[in-house]
Protein backbone atom coordinates (compact mmCIF):
# COMPACT_ATOMS: atom_id res chain seq x y z
CA UNK A 1 0.00 0.00 0.00
CA UNK A 2 1.27 3.53 -1.49
CA UNK A 3 1.12 5.77 1.70
CA UNK A 4 2.33 9.78 1.48
CA UNK A 5 4.52 10.90 4.29
CA UNK A 6 1.87 13.15 5.50
CA UNK A 7 4.02 15.96 6.20
CA UNK A 8 5.04 17.77 2.26
CA UNK A 9 8.10 20.02 2.49
CA UNK A 10 8.12 24.22 3.41
CA UNK A 11 11.03 24.98 1.82
CA UNK A 12 11.79 28.43 0.64
CA UNK A 13 14.48 27.34 -1.68
CA UNK A 14 16.29 29.47 -4.50
CA UNK A 15 16.78 26.67 -7.15
CA UNK A 16 16.49 23.54 -8.24
CA UNK A 17 19.43 21.00 -8.62
CA UNK A 18 18.83 17.62 -10.37
CA UNK A 19 20.27 14.60 -9.49
CA UNK A 20 22.03 12.33 -11.22
CA UNK A 21 22.80 8.69 -10.56
CA UNK A 22 26.70 8.28 -9.09
CA UNK A 23 29.25 7.36 -11.44
CA UNK A 24 31.06 4.08 -10.41
CA UNK A 25 28.07 2.71 -8.75
CA UNK A 26 26.01 -0.06 -10.33
CA UNK A 27 27.39 -3.03 -8.40
CA UNK A 28 25.05 -5.37 -6.34
CA UNK A 29 24.79 -4.96 -3.26
CA UNK A 30 27.25 -7.94 -0.90
CA UNK A 31 25.41 -10.56 1.00
CA UNK A 32 26.44 -8.47 4.01
CA UNK A 33 24.16 -5.50 3.18
CA UNK A 34 21.54 -7.43 2.50
CA UNK A 35 21.56 -9.68 5.09
CA UNK A 36 21.33 -7.05 7.77
CA UNK A 37 18.32 -5.78 6.21
CA UNK A 38 14.83 -7.63 7.82
CA UNK A 39 13.02 -9.11 4.89
CA UNK A 40 9.92 -7.33 5.42
CA UNK A 41 10.03 -3.91 7.51
CA UNK A 42 7.12 -2.30 9.62
CA UNK A 43 4.13 -1.25 7.60
CA UNK A 44 4.48 2.24 8.54
CA UNK A 45 7.37 3.99 9.67
CA UNK A 46 6.45 7.99 9.39
CA UNK A 47 5.65 8.09 12.92
CA UNK A 48 9.18 6.98 13.88
CA UNK A 49 10.99 8.91 10.87
CA UNK A 50 9.30 12.16 12.17
CA UNK A 51 10.59 11.55 15.65
CA UNK A 52 14.42 11.72 15.34
CA UNK A 53 16.95 13.22 13.81
CA UNK A 54 18.72 11.08 11.64
CA UNK A 55 22.82 10.98 11.77
CA UNK A 56 24.43 9.43 9.43
CA UNK A 57 27.21 7.20 10.76
CA UNK A 58 28.31 4.50 7.97
CA UNK A 59 28.25 4.77 3.96
CA UNK A 60 29.16 1.70 2.07
CA UNK A 61 29.23 0.86 -1.77
CA UNK A 62 27.38 -1.57 -3.13
CA UNK A 63 30.97 -3.54 -3.26
CA UNK A 64 31.56 -2.47 0.43
CA UNK A 65 33.93 0.43 -0.31
CA UNK A 66 33.46 3.10 2.72
CA UNK A 67 32.37 6.47 0.98
CA UNK A 68 34.55 8.91 2.01
CA UNK A 69 32.66 11.90 0.65
CA UNK A 70 29.54 11.09 3.07
CA UNK A 71 31.70 10.14 6.27
CA UNK A 72 34.57 12.14 6.22
CA UNK A 73 34.58 16.52 7.36
CA UNK A 74 34.77 18.30 10.29
CA UNK A 75 31.85 19.51 12.22
CA UNK A 76 28.52 17.42 12.53
CA UNK A 77 27.68 14.41 10.45
CA UNK A 78 25.06 14.20 7.59
CA UNK A 79 21.59 14.71 8.75
CA UNK A 80 18.45 13.63 7.17
CA UNK A 81 14.84 15.23 9.11
CA UNK A 82 11.97 14.11 8.46
CA UNK A 83 8.42 16.22 8.09
CA UNK A 84 5.32 17.88 6.34
CA UNK A 85 5.57 15.55 3.72
CA UNK A 86 9.17 15.59 2.74
CA UNK A 87 12.45 14.84 3.85
CA UNK A 88 15.11 17.75 4.66
CA UNK A 89 19.37 17.24 4.39
CA UNK A 90 21.53 19.05 6.81
CA UNK A 91 24.82 19.98 7.86
CA UNK A 92 26.01 20.07 3.91
CA UNK A 93 26.57 23.81 2.37
CA UNK A 94 23.13 24.47 1.18
CA UNK A 95 19.73 23.73 1.94
CA UNK A 96 18.70 20.56 0.57
CA UNK A 97 15.42 19.00 0.36
CA UNK A 98 12.79 16.89 -1.63
CA UNK A 99 9.17 15.15 -1.01
CA UNK A 100 9.13 11.99 -0.03
CA UNK A 101 6.36 9.38 -0.25
CA UNK A 102 6.18 5.79 1.78
CA UNK A 103 5.16 1.99 0.39
CA UNK A 104 5.51 0.11 3.10
CA UNK A 105 9.25 -0.91 3.25
CA UNK A 106 10.23 1.11 0.30
CA UNK A 107 11.26 5.12 0.73
CA UNK A 108 10.06 7.08 -2.81
CA UNK A 109 12.63 10.31 -3.12
CA UNK A 110 11.61 13.21 -5.34
CA UNK A 111 14.09 15.36 -7.47
CA UNK A 112 16.34 16.82 -4.51
CA UNK A 113 15.75 21.12 -4.76
CA UNK A 114 18.41 22.99 -3.06
CA UNK A 115 19.87 26.38 -2.42
CA UNK A 116 22.58 27.07 -4.99
CA UNK A 117 25.13 29.02 -2.85
CA UNK A 118 29.22 28.48 -2.87
CA UNK A 119 30.75 26.85 -0.74
CA UNK A 120 34.28 27.53 0.42
CA UNK A 121 34.79 24.05 2.19
CA UNK A 122 35.48 21.70 -0.07
CA UNK A 123 34.70 19.06 1.73
CA UNK A 124 31.28 19.76 2.68
CA UNK A 125 30.64 20.39 -1.25
CA UNK A 126 31.75 16.92 -1.37
CA UNK A 127 29.14 15.40 1.09
CA UNK A 128 26.48 17.56 -0.55
CA UNK A 129 27.72 16.73 -4.14
CA UNK A 130 27.55 12.50 -3.33
CA UNK A 131 24.18 12.76 -1.14
CA UNK A 132 22.40 14.85 -3.75
CA UNK A 133 23.48 11.96 -6.56
CA UNK A 134 22.44 9.68 -4.25
CA UNK A 135 18.95 10.69 -2.62
CA UNK A 136 16.67 10.81 -5.15
CA UNK A 137 14.77 7.33 -6.23
CA UNK A 138 13.23 4.25 -4.52
CA UNK A 139 14.93 3.15 -1.84
CA UNK A 140 14.62 0.20 0.93
CA UNK A 141 14.21 1.20 3.93
CA UNK A 142 14.64 -0.55 7.28
CA UNK A 143 14.55 0.47 11.04
CA UNK A 144 16.14 -1.23 13.88
CA UNK A 145 14.78 -0.25 17.69
CA UNK A 146 17.42 0.37 20.31
CA UNK A 147 19.38 3.62 22.25
CA UNK A 148 19.72 5.14 19.55
CA UNK A 149 17.29 3.74 16.77
CA UNK A 150 19.02 3.23 13.28
CA UNK A 151 17.01 3.60 9.82
CA UNK A 152 19.25 1.78 7.01
CA UNK A 153 18.57 2.75 3.75
CA UNK A 154 19.85 0.37 0.83
CA UNK A 155 19.99 2.34 -2.59
CA UNK A 156 18.74 0.51 -5.71
CA UNK A 157 22.56 1.52 -6.99
CA UNK A 158 23.34 -1.28 -4.12
CA UNK A 159 25.11 1.63 -1.81
CA UNK A 160 23.82 1.10 1.77
CA UNK A 161 23.73 4.12 4.20
CA UNK A 162 22.97 4.22 7.88
CA UNK A 163 21.77 6.85 10.12
CA UNK A 164 21.38 6.84 13.88
CA UNK A 165 18.32 8.74 15.31
CA UNK A 166 18.11 11.41 17.95
CA UNK A 167 15.35 12.47 19.26
CA UNK A 168 13.29 15.30 18.08
CA UNK A 169 12.70 18.36 20.88
CA UNK A 170 9.32 17.20 20.30
CA UNK A 171 10.13 13.63 21.26
CA UNK A 172 11.87 14.48 24.37
CA UNK A 173 9.21 16.73 25.81
CA UNK A 174 6.08 14.77 24.36
CA UNK A 175 4.35 17.51 22.20
CA UNK A 176 4.56 20.03 19.65
CA UNK A 177 6.15 23.43 20.72
CA UNK A 178 5.14 27.23 20.14
CA UNK A 179 6.68 29.24 17.33
CA UNK A 180 7.53 32.99 18.57
CA UNK A 181 10.35 35.17 17.77
CA UNK A 182 12.47 36.91 20.42
CA UNK A 183 15.12 39.91 19.95
CA UNK A 184 18.21 38.89 22.45
CA UNK A 185 20.19 42.00 23.64
CA UNK A 186 23.75 42.04 22.69
CA UNK A 187 24.73 41.74 26.84
CA UNK A 188 24.15 39.24 29.37
CA UNK A 189 22.86 40.45 32.68
CA UNK A 190 23.00 39.79 36.03
CA UNK A 191 19.96 37.17 37.23
CA UNK A 192 19.64 35.69 40.53
CA UNK A 193 19.95 31.57 39.66
CA UNK A 194 19.19 29.19 42.36
CA UNK A 195 21.73 26.40 41.01
CA UNK A 196 24.68 29.04 39.82
CA UNK A 197 26.56 31.56 41.70
CA UNK A 198 26.84 35.13 40.03
CA UNK A 199 25.02 33.64 36.53
CA UNK A 200 24.67 35.69 33.63
CA UNK A 201 21.40 35.99 31.90
CA UNK A 202 20.03 36.43 27.94
CA UNK A 203 18.15 39.73 28.18
CA UNK A 204 15.42 39.37 25.80
CA UNK A 205 11.96 40.57 24.42
CA UNK A 206 9.14 39.03 22.42
CA UNK A 207 8.64 40.41 18.95
CA UNK A 208 5.95 40.16 16.41
CA UNK A 209 5.86 40.11 12.17
CA UNK A 210 2.83 40.65 10.26
CA UNK A 211 2.09 38.13 7.35
CA UNK A 212 4.39 39.75 5.41
CA UNK A 213 7.54 39.41 7.36
CA UNK A 214 7.10 43.15 8.77
CA UNK A 215 7.99 43.68 12.28
CA UNK A 216 4.77 45.19 14.18
CA UNK A 217 5.38 47.87 16.87
CA UNK A 218 4.20 46.79 20.10
CA UNK A 219 7.62 44.77 21.61
CA UNK A 220 7.24 42.88 24.85
CA UNK A 221 9.25 44.35 28.28
CA UNK A 222 12.81 43.15 28.09
CA UNK A 223 13.16 40.06 30.56
CA UNK A 224 16.07 37.76 31.95
CA UNK A 225 15.92 34.56 30.37
CA UNK A 226 17.42 32.32 32.98
CA UNK A 227 17.90 29.01 30.97
CA UNK A 228 20.09 29.26 27.53
CA UNK A 229 18.40 28.47 24.21
CA UNK A 230 19.19 25.04 22.92
CA UNK A 231 21.28 25.79 19.61
CA UNK A 232 21.77 28.90 19.87
CA UNK A 233 25.46 30.62 20.71
CA UNK A 234 25.35 34.36 22.32
CA UNK A 235 28.56 36.36 21.23
CA UNK A 236 28.82 39.09 23.17
CA UNK A 237 28.45 42.44 21.08
CA UNK A 238 25.94 40.61 18.90
CA UNK A 239 21.86 41.38 18.79
CA UNK A 240 19.85 38.81 17.25
CA UNK A 241 16.84 38.19 16.80
CA UNK A 242 15.67 34.60 16.97
CA UNK A 243 12.96 32.10 15.57
CA UNK A 244 12.99 29.54 18.49
CA UNK A 245 10.46 26.79 19.55
CA UNK A 246 9.16 27.11 23.06
CA UNK A 247 7.58 23.38 24.96
CA UNK A 248 6.68 22.83 27.95
CA UNK A 249 8.79 20.56 30.40
CA UNK A 250 7.03 17.47 31.92
CA UNK A 251 7.44 16.82 35.57
CA UNK A 252 10.27 19.22 35.64
CA UNK A 253 12.35 19.59 39.01
CA UNK A 254 11.68 22.09 41.76
CA UNK A 255 14.76 24.22 40.80
CA UNK A 256 14.42 23.56 37.02
CA UNK A 257 12.34 25.72 34.35
CA UNK A 258 8.96 24.73 33.34
CA UNK A 259 9.56 25.69 29.46
CA UNK A 260 12.33 24.92 27.04
CA UNK A 261 13.24 27.01 24.41
CA UNK A 262 14.74 25.24 21.30
CA UNK A 263 16.30 27.53 18.16
CA UNK A 264 14.71 27.25 14.68
CA UNK A 265 16.69 29.93 12.82
CA UNK A 266 18.56 33.16 13.34
CA UNK A 267 16.35 36.04 11.62
CA UNK A 268 18.23 39.02 12.41
CA UNK A 269 21.78 39.22 13.61
CA UNK A 270 23.68 42.77 13.83
CA UNK A 271 27.13 43.37 15.53
CA UNK A 272 26.80 46.81 17.57
CA UNK A 273 30.14 46.36 19.56
CA UNK A 274 30.92 46.46 22.88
Amino acid sequence: MRRPLMLLLPLALAACGGSTPPEGTTAAPTQTAADAIPDAAPADHAATLEAYHWRLVDATSGGGARIDALLDGGGEALQLDFADGGVRVSNVCNRMGANVTLDDDRLGVDQVISTMMACADAQLTAREREIGQRLAGTHRIALTAGEPPRLTLTLDSGDVLVFEGVPTPATRYGGDGETLFLEIAPERVACNHPLIPDHRCLRTREVRYDDEGVRTPGDAEWAPLYQDIEGFTHEDGVRNVVRVQRYDVPDPPADAPSQAFVLDMVVESENVGR
